[in-house]
């Protein structure tokens, strides 16, 4: 089918609104599409996989040196910030015992997630890419082993080698929370994502998805270290709790619209649908999907934690923000002497077992 004249009546350019679909076009279309895709391919299976993988992935030693490089990077980066800076401050600030060691993660985060999001802000909102008004065109004039744009390659090292440390750092850096599993699960799946749409030239969909996903990192974030200052020098400051509480608010709302929403009926309406309109036997179709979709549920997942932080705070269970991924045994473990010698201040929790960091 011509990508020029598409049934949606969207143009080649890609300059014009596209109007998204509902859930159930979504659900019907798409599976539709999908089911039609998978009988009328004849020889699926492993060794055409391999030979699309051979025919149409592009991807460089010097760019796969440049990731590793940047993971480590981001590592040491991470290490520098958490002791010279994160640290002292937290104690300077004489927040609780039992926060010092989680407020450097929330903060190196909130950095991060910051500048990567702005960047994508700008890539969609503030040049010439109209991805987001009109998703189909992520797709138009997509050709095997087509040039990245400088601009979007940068974005591409950056997060990639970003979810590369962060397998490691959910892993031994990070504090260990009921969905740390299901995290590294995830920044798998969203590393995969990230080299194999930039090995096959899907990173117009690319920039959309990480888009749609770093805002509400940047504001959970937020709110996590507004608790852990609430409380300083025992002392409560009403600030703190004020924004902690707004961002709790927001961070629900924006879940919820920018994952559960905009995700589903921009990305996956182009994934799905709209790609194989424009590139009939586009290569990986199904395994990019797959992924996609394996994003989402995990996404409805931690849309479930949202649910139960709402119905705790509504029937009056939780009086403040707190995350509800903790261990609830972590605080009474955390809350020992400082000079006890087997006091976990400095170490994280791991299903109930004192897990040092590894900075």
């Amino acid at each position: 089918m011509d990508p020029n004249h598409m049934d949606d009546g969207s143009s080649s350019d890609g300059m014009e609104m596209e109007i998204m679909p509902g859930y159930t076009e979504l659900i019907t279309r798409a599976y539709s599409v999908m089911f039609s895709a998978f009988r009328d391919c004849k020889d699926c299976g492993l060794e055409l996989s391999r030979r699309t993988l051979l025919d149409h992935a592009y991807i460089t030693w010097t760019e796969i040196f440049m990731f590793l490089m940047c993971a480590v990077m981001w590592t040491k980066v991470r290490r520098g910030l958490t002791v010279y800076i994160f640290e002292p401050f937290a104690q300077w600030c004489c927040i609780q015992p039992k926060d010092v060691s989680k407020m450097p993660e929330s903060a190196w985060k909130l950095v991060f997630y910051t500048m990567s999001w702005s960047y994508s802000t700008y890539l969609l909102f503030f040049t010439s890419y109209s991805f987001f008004q009109n998703p189909p065109s992520v797709f138009y004039d997509w050709k095997s082993g087509m040039s990245v744009p400088t601009d979007i390659t940068i974005a591409y090292l950056i997060q990639g080698s970003f979810y590369g440390h962060s397998i490691y750092a959910t892993i031994y850096m990070d504090a260990w929370r009921k969905d740390s599993l299901v995290m590294v699960v995830h920044h798998f799946i969203t590393l995969a994502l990230i080299t194999f749409s930039y090995a096959f030239r899907y990173h117009n969909i690319g920039i959309l998805v990480l888009f749609l996903h770093d805002i509400n990192d940047i504001q959970l974030e937020f709110t996590k270290l507004n608790v852990y200052f609430k409380t300083r020098g025992g002392k409560e400051y009403l600030i703190n709790d004020v924004l902690s509480n707004m961002g709790a608010i927001s961070f629900s709302i924006t879940w919820f619209w920018f994952r559960l929403y905009w995700f589903p009926l921009k990305v996956m309406w182009a994934s799905c649908v709209t790609s194989i309109q424009s590139v009939p036997h586009i290569p990986f179709y199904f395994f990019f999907n797959i992924l996609l979709f394996a994003l989402l549920l995990m996404n409805i997942y931690w849309f479930l934690f949202i649910v139960l932080f709402v119905v705790k705070a509504l029937t009056g269970q939780m009086t403040e923000v707190n995350d509800v991924r903790e261990y609830e045994d972590e605080n009474l473990k955390e809350q020992k002497d400082t000079n006890d010698p087997m006091s976990t201040e400095g170490k994280h929790v791991q299903n109930g077992i004192t897990k040092k960091k590894h900075l």
